[in-house]
């Protein structure tokens, strides 16, 4: 990572985003309407993934475009003759439907938000003929269902911008969308994607890059409007808070928390910083918000995030396709666009001159709790990492589904990732689990995770140990509740697990730290340690090596510590660290008003 004063400049950004849109040209379809881009295909074909790489580097050509003065590669022009032929009936590059192929709603939201920041550039110059085809094809959005989650703001934008050309539009799908959106708000600036009840089963990067940026532009394009200046108003008072907490998810050198689905966007993250700094909803100091945002677009830029062509890959750091989804195709990792949404701010703009200054984590050590999702956020200044304790975020709806590695896990950081599978086997412990196992050698899971309480350093839960039936049956068998208790000082974390059933044997109590590559992927941080050490009596340790890979590298390891036949209403306590060195440890005593942590600064803690 670069020190303060030396991160990159808008120019920096500029050229940044030049190249990447200059390198998918010899890509393009003759009429320019699609992206044949090489890698795996999504199973509805060429002209999906094709229109999906199109409208995702449209978006950072809408953005790029808005402030500008000059378009030197004349990617107005390159955009118009795509649009004119994927809009065609009688083209042979005529684009889906958004009735007939659903993800080409997604696709219509990011060419109607570049066609508004690019208005005067590509809109304005075109022609009749065409804007009314552009307005057909976009008025598809009109009188469908889009599916209860983040795309219900997909449907919103597209409107808004046919509204603002005098294209049809539905007001009431519009409000239903806006109230259901709103039923997914936790508080505090946090929303649960797709999650009404607000249980917190669905929590990750989507929440900025798509619940806070397209709530704000929405109203953006929607300018003028009624009730639109007080919503705005609510947006960005939401974004706020969300910021604060977010912007303490970067480790020092740029790279964001690896948590959740869709990672293969990477630099995605960092637009909702730049929304806080559009829409005057930014609580951070303006040259902290550009060197983080900038920090992560450049963290992804020299750690090969862009192939031998120029293009972006499937993967985290490199190419590593295990990542993606099962929507993802090669153009999919484009939706980075929207972490280039700071350059509809022209270059008069304060972002852009205020004096840089270094993020909290690169002056000193942070631990500080986000409550509506029962995660405690520790950086360490000494080797600039970030580490999440998740005491709140599950993957399950009202049942329970299998642990996702993604969602379930006790912790992620800025330079682990999980062990791609759902639980422990007889040969070894995955990551980041409190796992008891029952006499016939099942692991249990974690799939629901009820929040108990987040605060300072301290963070708790609670969670009914479920072991997956065999197959071919489906579902869970529920063991005993676990009560957890997380406490946080640096890099080192304390673990306690107890549970009170008395009528459920267990054959043994496992609790593992982070995965650390011995075969670390190209741009992985090299040197780490994780380590795990009981603190309560009888416990052993050791580690398991997993033949498999992530996106940091393959043959994980990852530290544990078995309890052999746990007993009911006992506290079995461990700590365990990520970070460059062995930490001096905490110790545990047994007080007359229960377990009580000493730190090596003689700082106590009672469970």
């Amino acid at each position: 990572m670069s020190k303060p004063g030396e991160s990159w400049t808008r120019d920096d950004l500029v050229q940044f985003t030049d190249r990447s849109l200059l390198a998918l040209r010899r890509w393009a379809t003759p009429g320019r309407a699609r992206f044949d881009l090489p890698g795996p295909r999504v199973g509805s074909g060429p002209e999906r993934d094709g229109l999906e790489a199109f409208a995702r580097s449209f978006l950072a050509v809408g953005f790029r475009l808005s402030a500008a003065e000059i378009d030197s590669h004349d990617h107005a022009g390159w955009y118009a003759a795509g649009l004119a032929a994927g809009t065609d009936p009688e083209s042979p590059e005529f684009w889906p439907s958004l009735r007939e192929l659903p993800q080409a709603r997604v696709e219509a939201a990011a060419i109607a938000i570049a066609l508004h920041e690019s208005r005067r550039w590509i809109w304005d110059a075109l022609t009749p003929a065409v804007k009314q085809r552009v307005i057909d094809w976009l008025s598809g959005s009109v009188g469908i269902a889009y599916p209860d989650n983040n795309w219900r703001w997909f449907q919103n934008v597209t409107q808004a911008f046919l509204r603002s050309v005098g294209g049809p539009y539905d007001q009431a799908e519009l409000d239903e969308n806006l109230t259901f959106l709103d039923d997914c708000y936790l508080g505090d600036g946090w929303y649960s994607d797709g999650r009404p009840d607000r249980r917190t089963g669905n929590v990750d990067w989507y929440v900025g890059w798509v619940m806070h940026l397209f709530s704000l532009w929405y109203c953006r394009m929607s300018e003028g409007e009624p009730g639109i200046a007080e919503l705005q108003a609510r947006y960005a008072e939401r974004l706020r808070p969300y910021l604060t907490d977010a912007a303490d998810l970067f480790g020092a050198d740029g790279a964001p928390l690896h948590q959740g689905r869709s990672l293969v966007y990477r630099h995605a993250v960092v637009g909702a910083l730049w929304t806080g700094a559009v829409f005057d909803a930014n609580p951070l100091p303006l040259g902290r918000l550009r060197r983080t945002a900038l920090g992560a677009i450049r963290f992804f830029a020299e750690r090969g995030a862009f192939d031998e062509d120029g293009l972006l890959s499937l993967g985290w750091l490199g190419r590593f396709e295990p990542m993606r989804q099962p929507y993802s195709g090669p153009g999919s990792p484009y939706w980075a666009s929207l972490g280039l949404a700071g350059l509809v701010l022209p270059e008069s703009h304060p972002v852009w001159a205020e004096p840089e200054q270094p993020t909290p984590i690169e002056t000193g050590d942070v631990v500080r709790p986000i409550r509506p999702i029962g995660w405690l956020v520790s950086g360490t200044a000494d080797d600039g990492i970030v580490r999440v304790i998740n005491h709140g975020v599950d993957h399950s709806t009202a049942t329970p589904a299998p642990e996702n590695p993604y969602y379930n896990r006790y912790g992620y950081s800025s330079v682990t990732g999980p062990v791609p599978a759902p639980a422990g086997t007889a040969d070894g412990a995955v990551d980041q689990q409190v796992a008891l196992i029952d006499p016939d050698g099942r692991w249990s899971q974690r799939p629901m995770i009820e929040r108990v309480a987040v605060d300072d350093h301290r963070a708790s839960s609670r969670q009914r140990a479920r072991f997956a039936r065999t197959e071919p049956e489906q579902g869970f068998d529920d063991g005993p509740e676990l009560t957890c208790v997380s406490l946080v000082r640096g890099s080192v974390e304390v673990r306690a697990v107890r549970f009170d059933d008395h009528d459920q044997a267990s054959a043994a109590l496992v609790i593992s730290g982070y995965a650390v590559p011995r075969k670390p992927a190209e741009g992985a941080r090299t040197g780490l340690h994780s380590a795990v050490t009981a603190l309560t009596e009888g416990g052993s340790s050791g580690s398991s090596v997993h033949p498999v890979a992530n996106a940091f590298g393959a043959d994980l390891e990852v530290p544990w510590c078995r309890f052999e036949h746990p007993e009911p209403g006992r506290w079995y306590v461990i700590a365990l660290c990520l970070g460059e060195r062995e930490p001096a440890w905490p110790t545990l005593a047994d007080t007359p008003s229960g377990p009580v942590i000493t730190w090596p600064d003689g700082t106590t803690d009672p469970l």
